[in-house]
């Protein structure tokens, strides 16, 4: 029985650890690099390594960025009143393509997860909480995932904001409890954001 060159092996084995990508994946996907032109295959090497070069978190709201500042944060014409609060860079983009909202943003870098050993010092939250304390946010959206992990994270938010003069709301339940923002249809998720009531 013929076996797969080490080199082979090892990019399959690299790609099985991508998410959602199984064995069966890995190997399409290895095969399919093998086939085309070495300029195609090398054209995703070099995608990966200037993503990894040059793009960073935010400095003030850890959206992805290439520069020290996002492209929504050095926006003059958002309303810096608003600021809407994802766990995600994911979830930034699928609120930004309803195209209903004009606000800033604030990624969390993901929820609380005490099973999973994932606590606030692990996310953005202390930085969170400086960026409203400095003042000019009238209201803040909670747009984490309407799960147990989002909203546990959303209220021990709020808590830490308790003395602060600001308005909490949340998105409204269009979206189903259990599901993902990212995977919203935009419709849903727009009817979410029109919805939203006080936290």
């Amino acid at each position: 029985m013929a076996e797969l060159t080490e080199s082979v092996t090892r990019l399959i084995e690299e790609l099985t650890k991508l998410p959602g990508i199984g064995r069966k994946s890995a190997e399409r996907i290895t095969y399919h690099l093998m086939r085309v032109s070495r300029e195609e295959a090398l054209a995703l090497s070099d995608a990966i390594r200037t993503v990894k070069e040059n793009v960073r978190h935010c400095t003030i709201c850890y959206n992805l960025a290439e520069d020290e500042l996002c492209s929504i944060c050095s926006d003059p014409a958002r309303d810096r009143s608003l600021l809407c609060v994802v766990e995600q860079p994911r979830d930034l983009i699928a609120i930004e393509q309803t195209g209903l909202y004009r606000g800033l943003y604030h990624v969390l870098l993901g929820r609380l997860s005490p099973l999973e050993g994932v606590t606030p010092d692990q996310l953005t939250i202390s930085d969170l909480v400086r960026r409203v304390k400095e003042g000019g946010i009238r209201e803040i959206i909670m747009a984490t995932n309407p799960n147990v992990e989002g909203d546990g994270t959303s209220l021990y938010i709020s808590n830490q904001l308790a003395d602060v003069d600001v308005t909490i709301t949340r998105l409204a339940r269009g979206i189903t409890p259990g599901s993902v923002i990212e995977f919203a249809n935009p419709e849903v998720l727009a009817d979410a954001f029109a919805g939203r009531r006080k936290f």
